[in-house]
Parts: structure tokens; C-alpha cells; sequence
């Protein structure tokens, strides 16, 4: 992403300066959830499939695949009520 001129910014009345602010913030967290789906596909590819024999997953294969996932999302799941509970 290029960096943003500082000099221009100023330029921007408030409400502008807000929205591209809460833009940026959203592109930001856009890229770190699919960043973590990425590793986490990865990581679950790695342990899920030992060897590629079609262009389908074995039975085997994708129910680890399926219980990857879903502790990944548990794990996720339980972080941010974690993180919410932590907040108040």
C-alpha cells in the first residue's frame, strides 16, 4: 500500500481525514483475518494431508481438515470474548 502524504492529508477537511482513518483501519484488520486464514490453511494442509493421490481430499483428509478448522474457530472464538470480557 503507498504510503499516504502527510502534507496532503492536512489538506483534508476533518470528516475526510475520519473516513480514510476508519478505511485504513478496516483494509488493516481485512489483511491480518486473511493473513491467519492463510498460516492456518497452511498449517491444517500440513497436518491434514500427507500426500496428494487425486484432486479430492480422502475421507480421512477432510474430516481433519473440517476438525482443523473447527478449533481454529473455536480457538478464534474464544479470544475475543476473552479480549470483549477483558474490555469492560
Amino acid at each position: 500500500m503507498p504510503d499516504i502524504d502527510p502534507v496532503a492529508l492536512q489538506k483534508l477537511d476533518a470528516p475526510t481525514r475520519q473516513e480514510i482513518a476508519q478505511w485504513m483501519e478496516a483494509e488493516t484488520s481485512k489483511s491480518k483475518v486473511q493473513s491467519s486464514i492463510h498460516n492456518f490453511t497452511d498449517m491444517c494442509w500440513k497436518k491434514c494431508v500427507t500426500h496428494v493421490a487425486s484432486a479430492n481430499l480422502d475421507a480421512k483428509e477432510e474430516a481433519c481438515m473440517r476438525n482443523c478448522l473447527h478449533r481454529f474457530l473455536d480457538t478464534n472464538i474464544s479470544i475475543v470474548k476473552q479480549i470483549q470480557q477483558a474490555q469492560r
